[in-house]
């Protein structure tokens, strides 16, 4: 039977790549994201093995209708990839307290939404599989990243406790934890300061959406028996 997956920030970047990368490995695909026109045309170009909905991961009753609307579609949810992200880096002192208010929405609480809105058929089945992506900024602070990494080590966190409550049960969660990609995640930086002398400081070469979607994918292919609880893939220059 052919696997469906949900991929949540689906409109661009990694999402994009993921989505591309599942279709073309035979898996079903509903992309979730909030910019429909970008969904739109993605679908056009993947064809009958790819559907959209537009999603506001913040809102709990968005996810539990893109999984009635993935199950309407494919039949049942088998996978679902939590990507949506965003990332309005800032030291604490900028008191950008709106910006930390939208990550703890997005990174944390749209994860914890989505996973609620799978999990139930899931461990019912006993079969699933949660791939959550985090990022380096939850393996280690810096001076710019206090709250985003707040919301990545929460990420990691939720997904090696769930991972725990779930073994023996067949649902297998994995942690995608990438360094610096070249993606639209920068735009998010309301510091327009900042983001010109971040992007001044990182010299090295940044990985490919593709290359993320290679992680995710490796970890969706392994036989039920393997969990792969966590990939870190980072540039080669990045320390």
């Amino acid at each position: 039977m052919t696997r469906t997956a949900i991929v949540t920030g689906a409109s661009s970047g990694i999402g994009v790549a993921v989505s591309k990368k599942l279709v073309e490995l035979g898996y079903n695909v509903m992309m979730a994201a909030r910019r429909v026109d970008r969904l739109e045309e993605l679908a056009k170009e993947l064809g009958d093995k790819a559907a959209y909905r537009a999603t506001d991961v913040t809102n709990p009753d968005d996810l539990k209708a893109l999984v009635e609307a993935t199950d309407a579609a494919f039949g049942q949810t088998d996978i679902l990839v939590n990507n949506a992200g965003i990332m309005p880096l800032s030291p604490m002192s900028g008191r950008r307290t709106e910006d930390w208010d939208n990550m703890i929405d997005v990174n944390l609480r749209g994860v914890l939404h989505g996973i609620d809105a799978v999990l139930p058929q899931m461990a019912e089945r006993q079969d699933g599989h949660i791939v959550n992506v985090s990022s380096v900024a939850g393996l280690a602070v810096t001076p710019i990243s206090a709250v985003y990494s707040a919301t990545k080590f929460g990420v990691r966190a939720i997904s090696d406790g769930l991972r725990q409550e779930m073994t023996g049960r067949n649902v297998r969660v994995t942690v995608v934890t990438p360094g610096g990609v070249n993606t639209e995640l920068a735009d998010s930086i309301t510091d327009k300061n900042l983001r010109t002398a971040l992007e001044a400081h990182l010299t090295f070469d940044f990985l490919e959406p593709e290359n993320i979607a290679d992680a995710v994918a490796y970890a969706l292919e392994q036989p039920a028996s393997v969990c792969i609880g966590e990939i870190v893939i980072r540039p080669t220059g990045q320390a």
